[in-house]
C-alpha cells in the first residue's frame, strides 16, 4: 500500500478547531519544527480502528483489552526479541507521568535522582516537582564534527552520591538521536548494579531506528539481571503519531516493583483512554507496513538535513541514528545566546532551544514533516545562517 507523506495537512484550522501545541503556539507566519509531533497522518488502519470506535457512540469508562497487551506482547517478541508476559504491562496516559511516579513510588524525599545532559526537559524537572534531590551528568561531547556523543561513564559515576537512588535513562537518546552500543550499556549496567540503582528507561523512539536492518533492545532485555530494578517505557506516541491519544505503557517485569509502582499512581491518573487503546492496539497490529515507508522519508530528510547543515558556517550536527529529530550545535553560528529565539525573531522558524535540555546554544530540530514543509524552514534558516 502507498502512504502519504508529501501532501501537507493543514493543521492550523481557521477556526481554531483542530489546535495543537506545535501549530498554534507561534504567529501564522511562524513555521513550527520544534515539538516532537510529526505532521504526518497516522497509519490508516488506526484512523479506521477510530471510526470504528467513534461509530459505536458510547464513551464510557474503559479497560486495558486483553486484544491490546496481546498485541504489545507480540511486536515486543518480533521486534525485539524480549518476551514479555501481560501481566508486565501497566497502561498510563503519557510517559512523562510514568517518570514522576517512578519517582515517588522508588525514592524518598531528599533522595537523588540522576539524570543525563543534554535530556528531554520533563527528566529535569522530575526531582523539583517530586521534592526529590536533582542530580545531573553530562553526556561527552562529540570529539569532532558529525561523530556521535558519548556516554561518559566516569562523570557519571562522579555524580553518583550516597543520596542517589534513581536514574532517569533514555533508550534511544533524546535530543542527541544515539542508539547505544552495547559496550556503552554493559558499563551502564554494571555501574547500575554497583551502585544499587532503581532505573526508569525510557524507550519511547525505539521503533524508529534509522540506519537499515537495526534492531532495539531494550536494557532490560539486554542485561537480565537488571529487570528486577527496571521500568521500562513504550508508547506508539511517536512511532504513530498518536501523542494526543495519550497511551504509553510501563513493562516491569519484576512484581514486587510492579505493584510499588501502580500503588503510586492510585489516585492520580484517569481511567485508559478508550481511543487511545484502540490507537494503540491498531497501530501494533496492522501499523508496520506504514512505519517501514515512515522510516524510509526519515532517512531522506536526514540526509537533507545533513547537506543542509554542512553549508552553515559555525554549525554542527551529529547525525542522529533514531527518530525524527535532530541536535545541532550552534554555538559558533554568531545568533548570540539563544540560537533558537534569533531563528524565531528574525526568520519565523521555531525550533526547541536547547536551555531547556541542559545545553544553551543548541537547537532541536524535528524533522518529521513533508519535504516541501522542511525546505521551506530550511531555506528561510538559510538566510539567516548562511549570511
Amino acid at each position: 500500500m502507498a502512504f502519504d507523506f508529501a501532501t501537507p495537512v493543514e493543521r492550523r484550522h481557521p477556526e481554531g478547531g483542530y489546535a495543537s501545541q506545535k501549530w498554534h503556539r507561534y504567529d501564522a507566519e511562524v513555521l513550527p519544527l520544534w515539538v516532537a509531533d510529526m505532521d504526518f497522518r497516522s497509519p490508516p488502519a488506526v484512523v479506521d480502528a477510530l471510526k470504528a470506535r467513534v461509530e459505536h457512540g458510547v464513551y464510557g469508562y474503559g479497560e486495558v483489552p486483553a486484544t491490546l497487551t496481546a498485541a504489545l506482547c507480540q511486536w515486543s517478541a518480533r521486534h525485539y526479541d524480549w518476551p514479555i508476559d501481560a501481566d508486565w504491562q501497566l497502561w498510563l496516559p503519557g510517559v512523562v507521568p510514568a517518570l514522576h511516579f517512578a519517582a515517588m513510588a522508588l525514592t524518598q524525599p531528599g533522595e537523588g535522582v540522576l539524570t543525563i545532559a543534554p535530556i528531554y526537559p520533563p527528566f529535569l524537572a522530575v526531582a523539583e516537582r517530586t521534592g526529590r534531590l536533582a542530580q545531573q551528568a553530562m553526556l561527552a561531547e562529540p570529539a569532532a564534527a558529525g561523530e556521535p556523543w558519548q556516554l561518559d561513564i566516569d562523570a557519571l559515576e562522579a555524580a553518583i552520591t550516597p543520596q542517589t537512588r534513581l536514574l532517569l535513562w533514555c533508550h534511544p537518546h533524546n535530543p542527541t538521536g544515539r542508539v547505544w552500543r552495547e559496550d556503552e550499556l554493559s558499563q551502564l549496567a554494571e555501574l547500575i548494579e554497583r551502585h544499587d540503582l532503581w532505573v526508569v528507561s525510557d524507550e519511547l523512539h525505539c521503533d524508529l531506528l534509522l540506519d537499515k536492518d537495526a534492531c532495539h533492545r531494550p536494557l532490560a532485555a539486554m542485561f537480565p539481571e537488571l529487570a528486577k530494578r527496571t521500568i521500562t517505557l513504550w508508547a506508539p506516541s511517536k512511532t504513530f503519531n498518536l501523542a494526543g491519544l495519550t497511551s504509553a505503557c510501563a513493562i516491569i517485569p519484576d512484581a514486587a516493583l510492579r505493584k510499588c509502582f501502580a500503588a503510586a499512581t492510585k489516585g492520580f491518573l484517569p481511567d485508559g483512554n478508550v481511543l487511545g487503546l484502540v490507537a494503540a492496539e491498531a497501530a501494533y497490529r496492522n501499523g508496520e507496513s506504514w512505519r517501514q515507508a515512515l522510516l524510509e522519508v526519515l532517512r531522506e530528510h536526514r540526509v537533507s538535513l545533513e547537506a543542509r547543515v554542512a553549508s552553515w558556517p559555525g554549525v554542527a550536527l551529529s547525525p542522529p541514528e533514531s527518530t525524527y529529530l535532530a541536535w545541532l550545535d550552534m554555538r559558533q553560528a554568531g545568533l548570540g545566546d539563544s540560537p533558537a529565539k534569533a531563528l524565531l525573531e528574525q526568520v519565523g522558524v521555531a525550533l526547541s532551544d536547547g536551555a531547556a535540555f541542559g545545553c544553551p546554544g543548541f537547537v532541536r530540530l524535528n524533522f518529521g514533516t513533508t519535504a516541501s514543509q522542511l525546505e521551506a524552514a530550511l531555506v528561510r534558516m538559510d538566510r539567516l545562517l548562511k549570511a
